[in-house]
């Protein structure tokens, strides 16, 4: 029994209802132009009102919602039977466009009603864990569990209209640019550098795994080789590492490579694809696309991926603090400070939150310094018995700092304090709410180093990918002086996140086995794992570079989300779990046999 209707066992007892047509139009388009139409609706029951005489009821599909109305004077077993449907039951129903005596401005529907004639119930519903509205009463892991009904909420399928729009907008200039939509394996060998793949035992190759791909990385260059100059794919791809709100184990790649091509040739290209798909499925035109050196930015923003949209920028005040008489200045490597507009007025108790904040392990500092620059031009700061208010105020001027500012002071090591600033950076402009979601700066950072080197493992890494060239001016440092040369990569950035990045590749043979050899793979173990492409490299591979965008993350800052769960249908949480299916699961005796695998002790 749901709502006062029998429900029998399906299999048993259930008839189909088989109509001529399910409906002639859709929940969200009828106007007062259709008034006096007869229509036939299909949909999900929204909410029932009973208001005694009347009964109305919202039905609602993907399109929108339409009100049904129900006058028990004129038809009664009908106003009955409409009286005792609940929420989520699926319905078809008939009858005639009338315009509504009772308006709703903040509905597209909301001039007009349809006066039910007919009413079948296609399917009864369980009342759901949660309210199908704009702002649910369920929380994230129970929505997660029952996605299939999140996924009927507005805000929901807006996002994926957004998600589908955007990538329609990616297909077509992509395609007007002579790009060809190219499939790679999805089952491919697995590799150890970058971070942790996926793997899938081989049934008939007993002993042996596929990997899933972390990116169709050397496939593209692949077929760069094969003379397929201009490749696409809006693909999948999956990493198995630790998520947070804007990873999941498997994402979607926009993934690009052309041949025939310099640094500025794939820049202008990507500029002109965000360009295209903001105008197409936002209706805005972005700004003047910025550069920045990875060292600048490291040293104005703490960040390699910075967000634009609002100023305090980090000022060195190294040589302006030496002073003998603060110990914690004259031995550091570094003294560097941000200054925050209009905060002179921060009490005590909350500046001493954020010297709480900066010392959490995750930040790392070992405490705070802060200067406070009143309306009236005095200084006032957390050292004054150290330093003198003219000195003070050659450390305001550093900053181009006003009145009824602050300055927030840090020391260390170099590398450590811009990073700790620019993290600070962000907390502070995300309190004070200077980070707007409708505000879009992009830019691109280039530059890189092309290595970084690991301390514990005492050997360099490669920071894109061991398939990036070197910048051209800093060949001849390959082999002698690594941590010098720099990256023919580039990433682009947008609010804070980096949407896309990329690089020119290496396409010459000895060069490749040389950066192999410099991370660590003797020509034995680059033979093994990436014999295909250095064999292909044999075989006239043209000059060529690329870019992969995060697909999720596009779509994210556009539909102004801070996660990307909500634009992708069937996410994860963040324990890598699919709650609805609940996956990952075991698998049974005779897989594990099939297999030839044997389950850990």
């Amino acid at each position: 029994m749901i709502n006062g209707f029998d429900i029998a066992p399906p299999l048993l007892t259930f008839v189909p209802y088989s109509p001529t047509m399910y409906r002639t139009h859709t929940c969200g388009e009828l106007r007062l132009a259709h008034v006096g139409t007869e229509v036939t609706l299909s949909g999900w029951v929204q909410r029932n009102r009973d208001l005694g005489g009347m009964t109305f009821v919202d039905l609602r599909d993907r399109y929108g919602i339409t009100q049904l109305s129900f006058n028990l004077e004129a038809r009664p077993e009908l106003t009955e039977q409409a009286r005792k449907l609940g929420r989520e039951f699926v319905l078809q129903v008939s009858g005639t466009v009338t315009e509504r005596e009772s308006k709703n401005p903040g509905m597209p529907t909301g001039d007009i009603e349809i006066r039910v004639t007919q009413l079948h119930i296609l399917n009864a519903s369980e009342t759901p864990p949660f309210t199908i509205e704009e702002q649910s009463d369920g929380g994230d892991e129970l929505r997660m569990k029952y996605r299939y009904l999140d996924l009927r909420r507005p805000s929901l399928q807006r996002q994926l209209m957004l998600r589908h729009n955007t990538a329609q907008a990616v297909r077509e200039y992509l395609n007007s640019a002579r790009f060809m939509e190219i499939e790679t394996p999805f089952l491919i060998r697995s590799t150890p550098e970058g971070a942790r793949d996926f793997v899938v035992p081989s049934r008939m190759q007993a002993g042996q795994f596929y990997a899933l791909p972390q990116s169709p990385q050397t496939f593209k260059q692949l077929l760069m080789v094969s003379g397929y100059d201009r490749y696409y794919q809006i693909v999948r791809c999956f990493r198995d590492e630790d998520l947070r709100s804007d990873r999941q184990p498997e994402f979607t790649q926009i993934d690009c490579e052309m041949a025939f091509v310099d640094r500025e040739d794939v820049i202008a290209t990507f500029e002109g694809l965000l360009r295209h798909v903001f105008k197409q499925v936002k209706g805005i035109e972005l700004p003047e696309f910025l550069r920045l050196s990875y060292d600048e930015a490291m040293e104005r923003y703490g960040s390699d991926k910075p967000d634009l949209r609002f100023g305090m920028e980090i000022h060195d005040l190294t040589p302006l603090t030496r002073n003998e008489a603060f110990p914690v200045f004259e031995q550091a490597e570094s003294v560097q400070a941000i200054c925050i507009p209009g905060a002179a007025e921060w009490s005590r108790k909350q500046l001493d939150t954020w010297t709480d904040w900066v010392k959490r392990p995750q930040i790392g500092a070992q405490g705070m310094v802060w200067v406070k620059y009143a309306a009236d031009g005095t200084l006032k700061s957390s050292v004054d018995k150290f330093y003198s208010e003219s000195e003070l105020q050659r450390w305001s001027s550093a900053l181009s700092a006003q009145p009824n500012s602050l300055i927030l002071v840090l020391s260390g090591s170099t590398t450590k304090v811009q990073k700790q600033l620019g993290t600070l950076r962000l907390a502070i402009a995300d309190e004070l709410g200077l980070r707007p979601n409708d505000t879009f700066c992009p830019l691109w950072v280039l530059d890189f180093p092309m290595f970084e080197f690991d301390e514990e493992q005492g050997r360099w890494f490669a920071m894109h990918h061991p398939f990036t060239s070197p910048y051209g001016a800093d060949y001849e440092e390959l082999r002698e002086n690594p941590g010098a040369v720099r990256a023919n990569a580039y990433d682009l950035v947008l609010n804070g996140s980096e949407i896309a990045g990329g690089s020119i590749r290496i396409h010459n043979r000895e060069i490749q086995q040389t950066v192999f050899a410099l991370l660590g793979l003797s020509a034995e173990e680059a033979e093994q794992q990436f014999g295909f492409l250095l064999n292909a490299f044999r075989y006239g591979a043209p000059p060529h570079g690329g870019i992969a965008f995060g697909f999720d993350r596009l779509c994210s800052i556009l539909a102004g989300l801070d996660s990307i769960r909500d634009v992708i249908a069937f996410p994860k949480n963040n324990a890598g779990r699919d709650l609805m299916i609940d996956a990952p699961a075991e698998i049974d005796a005779q897989q594990w046999k099939e297999l030839n695998l044997k389950p850990a002790k």
